[in-house]
């Protein structure tokens, strides 16, 4: 792996022997940053094809795992269902969902993709794809692999789930 040099304070201070033996200045900015540009970019991306990230991910969880309730969805999605309602109504709308009553229990919808949908997710797994090459084409594959783990690492120390983005939450 390439050394990246520290990043200098703003004020030319030298950095403490603490922060030499830890992560340079600014990594968790630097994430930050990186984090929202793909994150824009991703919806810049799939806005070309009638979605919005929501909409996206919906799509995504459920192309995995057909037949989930919305309480179900809306828990992996990181949302609370209420929000989740009108979310899955416009995904109904647009063709994407079909929801229906559970046989099971009755007071609960259980969530599948329609043909729509289906299609729509083949579209999102190229878009997706081609959205991950470009973010990632300045690193070499063995780079790749260990930002990839991690990122993975720093994730599951945060509980972060991997269905949930921190946009659903609001």
């Amino acid at each position: 792996m390439t050394n990246v040099p520290l990043i200098e304070p703003a004020d030319g201070a030298v950095p403490s022997a603490r922060a030499q033996r830890g992560a340079p200045p600014r990594t968790a900015f630097l994430l930050a940053q990186l984090g929202a540009d793909a994150a824009d970019r991703f919806a810049d991306r799939i806005a070309a094809l009638g979605l919005t990230p929501r909409e996206a991910g919906a799509i995504r969880v459920l192309g995995r795992r057909q037949g989930l309730s919305q309480r179900e969805l809306a828990e992996l999605l990181g949302t609370v269902p209420s929000r989740l309602v009108a979310l899955v109504d416009e995904l109904e709308t647009k063709g994407y969902v079909l929801r229906e009553r559970s046989e099971g229990d009755r007071r609960n919808n259980v969530l599948t993709l329609a043909p729509g949908g289906e299609r729509m997710l083949a579209q999102l797994r190229e878009v997706a794809q081609a959205h991950q090459r470009d973010l990632l084409s300045p690193l070499a594959p063995d780079e790749q692999q260990t930002l990839a783990a991690l990122l993975a690492k720093l994730a599951a120390a945060s509980d972060l789930t991997p269905d949930g983005h921190p946009g659903f939450r609001r």
